[in-house]
């Protein structure tokens, strides 16, 4: 079910405790790549295995700005801080949970929200609010993930089979001209870049003609049978805490 076309009584007979909510960024993707590819990412994952699995589940809508100010100096780029975004994800959780809907999966598009999920996640379930954890596509696409950059070929290949019209192709060669082979800038294993603009001219990370639409095909099978498979433990889950030892 999808909240976004349900209406109060649909969701009110609904017979599930499960919930998916996307979660992305608006913000620059290089100069082929639109500024809501961590959304439509997030989303297209989503919705392949909510048309999956076997299990009933709500499909609410997607959080569409998450934490991304180390993209601001590329125009279009939107951000929230830290402590607004954990804020908003754990209301927002917290009033899905309100209806019943207390096992939570956040379906993750965006390499900046990946820590700040994972203490919402951890926050609402020791409250006791729900159980809610966080599931990056991006990190369960095996060996492919090694090549996750940025408006890169893991991303550019995915929006090629899910909606290729958003791939500027005429643009290809010039996002290749200015991108960076790697995240930042490391001495140390210490980071010493905190903005994608210090080390890309373009905000491109990673060769996007690596990224054709088979490989997206593949990219959206293998997120998505992940996804399914942790639907499906987490239906069958003991999430109660355990007591104290």
């Amino acid at each position: 079910m999808d909240l976004s076309d349900a209406t109060w009584t649909d969701v009110r007979d609904v017979d599930t405790d499960l919930a998916v909510v996307p979660v992305g960024s608006t913000e620059q993707h290089g100069p082929h790549a639109p500024l809501g590819t961590d959304v439509i990412g997030a989303e297209a994952v989503t919705d392949a295995a909510v048309d999956r699995t076997d299990r009933e589940v709500v499909r609410a809508p997607a959080i569409p700005i998450g934490i991304a100010e180390e993209h601001r100096q590329f125009p279009g780029t939107m951000w929230v801080s830290e402590d607004t975004f954990r804020s908003y994800v754990r209301e927002a959780v917290e009033s899905l949970a309100h209806h019943g809907f207390e096992r939570v999966v956040l379906v993750n598009g965006h390499g900046g929200n990946v820590d700040a999920l994972r203490e919402v996640g951890g926050n609402l379930t020791r409250s006791g609010a729900a159980y809610a954890v966080p599931f990056t596509w991006f990190e369960a696409v095996g060996e492919h993930s090694a090549d996750m950059g940025h408006g890169g070929p893991l991303e550019t290949a995915l929006l090629r089979h899910v909606d290729p019209e958003l791939i500027r192709e005429d643009r290809i060669e010039a996002a290749q001209e200015g991108r960076a082979d790697g995240w930042g800038e490391w001495t140390s294993h210490t980071n010493l870049a905190y903005d994608a603009a210090e080390f890309t001219d373009n905000g491109v990370v990673g060769d996007p003609g690596n990224g054709d639409e088979r490989r997206g095909e593949e990219l959206l099978e293998l997120a998505a049978d992940a996804l399914v498979r942790l639907l499906e433990t987490i239906v069958e889950r003991d999430v109660s805490r355990p007591e104290r030892r």
